[in-house]
């Protein structure tokens, strides 16, 4: 018989186990009830969860297209560079499993049997990828242990760095993407005229804002599942986008007369101690412009690039006498004058109140038409011009494109200026007959003599010659049609009077075995107090005179000398030399047709 002792000790020890039993059958109940939940409830939100934490979308850049000049040789492209990305996620659980490919750069865990060797993690990643990337590896480290997915670690890295990354089988982890680095081929040739692009590959000045359209590319993406290593899973690829490479914009400008022409204006400017030298070279075939620079030394792709506009195209200047051929065209065009008709010249005039002088004294002359030119008289155009009204002025010179866009739409390019008749003064409305009272730029100017040279067929210029597309198709830029703005007969007297014009500075201007047909230029200009204390001094021509090929002008500010035929007009005989003997142009045949200039 039992004691009442041992009994209750019983009673107790069954409520304990009972109590035990119902603890775990409860712990029992939960745990399945949540697993429950995973597999049969949750599951597809858990799965859903793990993939997208494995899913990246990783940009793939296409290229920017090169900038050429006309025969192919590269004056802009984009060099292939890495963005060095890194995956902090990913980084901090880097804890790979030895293998031969990596031995050297790798642990073998605890949870696969064997030690941990060294460090794992962000930590481990930094280590290795530092020395390539020429990095601390605190600092890489850093970057690698802060939180998301996505860090820059460095910019600009070049390829074989890029693949020595590879080889560390950290992809995914630390990897390249592809970006550019735009590099520019001849330094401060054309540099303000190229201009630059910014950190995005996106042209902001020059011919890389004109063209940007053109030469930027279009990127892409894939849209992949990497593992614990951070190498893309196979056959997880779900999405991708081809990256577009840009179009190759090919110019009109030949770099190596460009360069000739640069050097020149160098030296010119130097030489003559001008502010500034500008100069542009014209295909009077084409109407294409194969070389526009300055004086100014501004590197390609610079900040200063990218700030500034070139000045061959933004700087305006009154033309001086030079302006002196677009009003005998107009006197000619309206059956006003021939070039044969004959005037006796003072060299004085008091019109209207307003006192008119030449620039050197001289007696009563018996000039023609064609004298006048060829002596460059203000006396003598504002003489010939009582009949002359001032609507015809205006449309005449708005026909050689004074005052009108060029076409080419340039950053910073002026169109000049030209103020309607209604508003000349009783002095404007004859200064205008010889090149003061309105204000062009280099590319106006040569294009509007292009047009004499032409026959008498004023054409927009071109400065693009084609794009390429990334396929290898060609799109040439056509050549504008053109308008005719003068009769053959009155071009070909004018072009008989530029020549005589331009043998009167022969000994400065000449190019040797050619016939050109010229014209100088001297204009007194305000400068930055507004007053007239500035000199413009230019000088343009037609090579040969006889085979009309090239236009060619020349313009600097203040020069020692002043007169464009001796300043402006002793560049032009170099550049124009080597014009010929680069484009192995037929020397001229001997001149036997001029218009007499006195009588």
């Amino acid at each position: 018989m039992r004691s009442p002792v041992s009994t209750t000790k019983s009673k107790q020890f069954l409520s304990r186990c009972a109590v035990i039993a119902t603890v775990l059958a409860l712990v029992f109940v939960v745990c399945f009830g949540q697993l429950a939940n995973l597999q049969l409830l949750n599951g597809r939100e858990m799965a859903e969860a793990a993939t997208a934490g494995r899913t990246l979308k990783v940009p793939v850049h296409g290229m920017r297209g090169k900038i050429l000049d006309s025969n192919g040789a590269v004056l802009a492209q984009s060099v292939e560079r890495y963005t060095i990305i890194g995956d902090p996620k990913a980084a901090q659980e880097y804890d790979p499993i030895c293998s031969t490919q990596i031995t050297d750069n790798c642990t073998q865990t605890k949870k696969q049997g064997g030690k941990t060797l060294g460090v794992v993690g962000a930590a481990r990643v930094a280590r290795m990828a530092a020395p390539i990337l020429g990095m601390d590896a605190m600092e890489l480290g850093g970057k690698l242990a802060g939180p998301g997915r996505y860090v820059v670690l460095k910019k600009d890295v070049e390829p074989a760095a890029k693949r020595k990354l590879d080889k560390l089988g950290l992809g995914g982890i630390v990897y390249g993407e592809l970006s550019q680095n735009r590099v520019y081929s001849d330094g401060t040739l054309m540099g303000a005229f190229l201009g630059g692009v910014n950190d995005k590959a996106d042209g902001v000045s020059g011919m890389e804002q004109v063209q940007n359209t053109a030469l930027a590319g279009a990127d892409g993406y894939k849209i992949y599942q990497q593992g614990n290593n951070g190498v893309e899973i196979p056959g997880t690829l779900t999405d991708s986008k081809a990256a577009r490479n840009g179009s190759d914009v090919k110019l009109t400008i030949d770099s190596d007369v460009d360069w000739y022409l640069k050097k020149v204006l160098t030296e010119g400017k130097a030489q003559y101690k001008a502010d500034w030298a500008i100069a542009c070279v014209e295909d009077i075939r084409t109407h294409q412009i194969i070389a526009l620079d300055d004086s100014d030394e501004i590197q390609a792709g610079s900040d200063q690039a990218k700030l500034s506009v070139s000045r061959a195209v933004s700087e305006t200047f009154e033309p001086g006498s030079i302006g002196k051929t677009f009003s005998m065209a107009g006197l000619m065009q309206h059956g006003i004058h021939q070039m044969t008709d004959h005037f006796q010249v003072p060299d004085r005039l008091d019109k209207n109140g307003q006192i008119f002088t030449d620039v050197s004294p001289h007696p009563l002359s018996n000039w023609t038409l064609a004298g006048i030119l060829q002596q460059s008289s203000n006396v003598g155009m504002v003489m010939s011009s009582n009949d002359y009204k001032d609507q015809d002025r205006y449309d005449m010179l708005t026909k050689f494109g004074i005052g009108q866009p060029s076409g080419l739409n340039l950053p910073g390019e002026s169109r000049g200026t030209l103020t309607n008749p209604n508003a000349w003064d009783k002095r404007t409305r004859d200064t205008i007959l010889f090149g003061q009272g309105y204000a062009i730029n280099v590319v106006q100017l040569t294009n509007a003599i292009a047009a004499i040279g032409d026959g008498g067929i004023y054409r927009k210029p071109t400065i693009i010659d084609s794009t390429i597309d990334a396929d290898g198709h060609v799109t040439k830029q056509p050549m504008d049609e053109g308008t005719r703005i003068m009769d053959a007969n009155v071009n070909a007297q004018l072009m008989n009077a530029m020549e005589s014009s331009g043998e009167e500075y022969a000994k400065t201007t000449g190019v040797a075995g050619y016939r050109v047909a010229g014209k100088s230029g001297t204009a007194q200009v305000a400068g930055p107090s507004g007053k007239l204390d500035s000199i413009i001094s230019d000088f343009t021509g037609i090579l040969p005179a006889d085979n009309p090929r090239f236009v060619l002008t020349v313009v600097m500010r203040n020069p020692q000398g002043v007169y464009g035929g001796l300043t402006s007009g002793a560049l032009f005989r170099q550049i124009g030399e080597f014009l010929m003997q680069k484009y192995e142009v037929p020397a001229s045949q001997p001149r036997n047709n001029a218009i007499p200039v006195t009588w």
